[in-house]
């Protein structure tokens, strides 16, 4: 009899990483490769799995994919499974749920990038306690995948925290911002790509000391703060390509406890902070171990 296998796709902004499993902690391959227009990234995808496959005795039981968005993941909408008003170009209305269902003749279940990476953070290795958390990514875009009560978040469509409204300070930063839809949301002043766009060159190559990560982590604590009087997660959880500035972290710390100003009293807040806003546990690979998550547990609940 063929073994079964699930496999997981982490479809980002610049990169997809795709993996095949056994078991959550059976990861049998890995890989990644860039993210080009839709139809060049759906077959390397297909041909990953086509390939692993026909290599192995295996049927392939279920993919999870966590992607960019905005997504459509309401069954009873006409436009079920396709990343909808994406300002990436040339992913406007694809469905790629469809596509890779089709090619791969398996059932497939989507959500957020965000979404699953807020999976594979609270699934792989829980902590005691902690019902409530939030994953944020701060790269080629801003998004936040929200846990409470131990379930994700779905609403209207799901969480899009990268458009937030924060203050801006035309004064201080006359950066109009990059979102074609509202110029200076959270995400068109704070992401990677505005990052380039305001200091013309690439965040990595921006001295530690220099202005730009003093008013980076103003802006992601702002969102913080709105965060945590919204919803009230018990953890706070944040990667992506901006956060490879490890000098952030107690920054927007220290910025998130002032401006809260005391306000909400928790020992988390006022003595564990450092504990409360983290990196995320499983580094680079909370997204697509979250996609596995999706594949395996949405399969069993059937």
């Amino acid at each position: 009899m063929s073994k079964e296998i699930f496999g997981a796709v982490e479809l980002g902004g610049t990169k997809t990483v795709v993996m095949v499993a056994e078991k959550i902690d059976q990861i049998i391959e890995k890989k990644r490769f860039p993210t080009l227009n839709p139809k060049e990234t759906t077959n390397d995808i297909v041909q990953f799995f086509i390939s692993f496959i026909s290599k192995q005795d295996c049927v392939l039981k279920a993919v999870g994919i966590g992607s960019f968005g905005p997504l459509d993941l309401n069954p009873l909408s006409s436009t079920f499974g396709f990343i909808t008003s994406t300002p990436k170009q040339g992913w406007n209305y694809f469905n790629i749920k469809k596509e890779i269902e089709t090619h791969l003749n398996t059932k497939v279940y989507l959500d957020t990038d965000v979404n699953t990476s807020a999976l594979g953070e609270y699934f792989i290795d829980p902590l005691p306690n902690i019902k409530n958390m939030v994953y944020i990514t701060i790269g080629t875009g801003i998004g936040a995948g929200l846990i409470i009560n131990g379930n994700l978040v779905h609403g209207l469509v799901h969480p899009e925290f990268g458009h937030i409204r924060i203050p801006h300070d035309f004064n201080a930063d006359p950066f109009p911002g990059i979102c074609p839809y509202h110029r200076d949301c959270f995400e068109g002043l704070a992401s990677g790509p505005a990052l380039i766009e305001r200091w013309h060159t690439d965040p990595q190559d921006i001295p530690v000391n220099h202005i730009a990560w003093e008013l980076e982590a103003e802006y992601i604590s702002h969102a913080l703060v709105n965060l945590i009087c919204t919803v009230s997660p018990e953890m706070i959880v944040i990667g992506g390509g901006v956060m490879q500035n490890k000098n952030l972290y107690p920054m927007i710390q220290k910025k998130t406890k002032s401006l809260l100003n005391q306000y909400i009293k928790t020992i988390m807040l006022e003595e564990g902070i450092d504990g409360y806003i983290i990196p995320p546990r499983l580094k680079d690979d909370s997204g697509i171990l979250g996609a596995l998550c999706l594949a395996i547990h949405c399969e069993k609940a059937i």
